[in-house]
């Protein structure tokens, strides 16, 4: 859709949005069921951003969520706020992490009901220890979750009022005053173990368990907060079908959706901007009395001529697959369709995560490279068509960790492949058969699998380094130059609505929904 007065045509709007991702989506739907005026400027020919779900492989009837998998962090007041028709389901089990001990293959089942998880767990270390210790862990996490999740749409707590608000020495101390490696040494003793707690302070993050940074443990806190549970749940119909609800209830307010519309700059006085965009016709202009941006950064440095930050790389890949049959397990105590439903770990023990780093760190791939998979068709059929799940087919996901950007440098496609050889070899060393053989074919009698790396997620996403969450994660209270709503720039009417601003990162709406607040309070709304 094109912006109905043309590309060249100048009119002002109360609100202009660059970038129609999902934070975006969530701004323009609030601003205009608020009766504001909103034109949102995407650059692609769709919008959605990573939010998104497509048919990857030819002439298969298989939507996937192509670059976010799960929702956890997506407050439910923002689904009722804005009437979404948008659902999520459960996973029955948490997690399985597959092992050899003694000789023989076996495994640690988190889910299927608590008699169930101790018993895996004493089946894994030989006492119920590691699960009392999980127990108590998780238990504070949770604790911290119910009390700091609910802040995420409020405006910015203070440090000190934030640890008021949890009211947990303990829990304070752990997840934000000391390396979260101390915590894991500190409460568990089995290696596995570990590395299934300290796998939630990497995804998409690159670090040690002990970096002074503390990076780690900003990502391991917005791992374990969300929903107020920690629980990361299946979007019903994927990922696409958040984005779809949210840009249809954003038109049905009346807000302005052009697709095909590039932002090249923004220059403002603190109260009144013009945006300049392109198009396939040709440059045009619009005026904004607020301009939201809904990119990196670096981005926003871009359009309004100022100094860029210094850019995060990222430090992940991501794998699609579709099979014909969910693969045999070497450890025959688990169906598989209990093992893929929740987060399959894979080459995550402790002393491993530690040696990928380390590998890594020092410009090579990880011999044993670390990941975790998760099949969203055991808990969400509806994204296989044209009879697909009644012959057995099923989707995989991948997401492999402690692969940064700086890897693939010399020639992406070579490393690419290389590297998800060695991913899916780690895979196979736990299956009872080929992952290779239980590959659907696509239309053209090629594998159904596809991979990406950082630098493929900036080609095709433009996210720096093709960091997932634009840059570091922020610790969810104010600092010096954060502002209210942690959304402010330095420029007055300009707001950055994405996963770079504070308390951003992974499918959430809270950038977007604390955006849309500001413009909100800002204008008597």
């Amino acid at each position: 859709m094109t912006a109905p007065e043309g590309p060249r045509a100048h009119r002002t709007y109360d609100a202009v949005i660059v970038g129609g991702g999902h934070n975006g989506l969530v701004a323009a739907a609030y601003l205009a069921r608020a009766g504001r005026s909103v034109l949102v400027l995407e650059r692609l020919d769709h919008t959605g951003g990573a939010a998104v779900s497509t048919r990857p492989f030819a002439g298969v009837d298989a939507r996937l969520s192509r670059y976010s998998y799960l929702v956890s962090l997506l407050p439910k007041k923002i689904v009722r706020d804005l009437g979404l028709d948008f659902r999520v389901r459960t996973r029955t089990v948490s997690s399985y992490t597959p092992a050899e001990r003694d000789g023989r293959p076996t495994g640690l089942l988190v889910g299927g009901g608590e008699r169930r998880t101790r018993e895996a767990f004493t089946r894994l270390t030989g006492s119920d220890r590691e699960y009392r210790a999980w127990q108590e862990f998780y238990g504070m996490t949770g604790r911290a979750a119910r009390r700091i999740f609910p802040t995420l749409t409020e405006p910015l707590p203070t440090r000190a009022e934030l640890r008021g608000r949890l009211d947990d020495e303990e829990a304070w101390r752990t997840l934000f005053e000391e390396p979260i490696g101390s915590a894991v040494e500190e409460r568990f003793e089995d290696d596995l173990v570990r590395g299934v707690v300290l796998t939630d302070a990497l995804i998409g993050t690159f670090a040690d368990a002990h970096d002074p940074s503390l990076k780690q443990n900003r990502c391991f806190l917005y791992h374990v907060i969300g929903g107020g549970t920690g629980d990361w749940d299946v979007p019903v119909g994927g990922m696409g079908a958040l984005t779809d609800a949210l840009a249809g209830t954003a038109r049905a307010a009346g807000a302005v959706l052009a697709t095909g519309h590039e932002a090249l700059r923004i220059t403002t006085d603190g109260r009144t901007a013009e945006v300049t965009y392109r198009t396939a016709d040709g440059e045009g202009t619009v005026a904004a009395r607020h301009v939201l941006v809904n990119a990196s950064p670096q981005a926003l440095a871009d359009l309004t001529g100022d100094t860029p930050p210094e850019p995060a790389e990222g430090a992940q890949l991501k794998v699609n697959m579709l099979l014909k049959r969910l693969p045999r397990l070497r450890d025959g105590s688990v169906d598989p369709r209990e093992a893929f439903a929740g987060t399959f770990h894979i080459a995550e023990g402790y002393e491993q995560l530690a040696t990928a780093h380390a590998q890594a760190a020092a410009g090579e791939l990880p011999a044993a490279p670390p990941s975790e998979i998760y099949c969203h068709s055991l808990t969400d059929p509806t994204i296989l068509g044209s009879g697909l799940a009644e012959q057995g087919y099923q989707t995989l996901t991948l997401f492999g960790l402690h692969t940064p950007a700086r890897l693939f440098e010399r020639d992406n496609d070579a490393v690419r492949e290389d590297l998800l050889k060695s991913t899916l070899a780690q895979l196979d060393a736990h299956l009872a058969e080929p992952l290779a053989d239980c590959l659907a074919t696509d239309a053209d009698g090629r594998p159904c699998i596809e991979a990406r790396t950082p630098l493929d997620l900036e080609r095709d996403l433009g996210l720096p380094g093709g960091n997932i969450f634009h840059r570091e994660l922020s610790w969810p209270y104010a600092q010096d130059g954060t502002g209210r709503w942690g959304v402010e720039t330095a420029h007055a009417n300009v707001l950055l609505c994405g996963a770079g601003a504070v308390r951003g990162g992974g499918v959430s709406g809270v950038p977007g929904h604390n955006a849309a607040m500001a413009v909100l309070e800002n204008t008597g709304g």
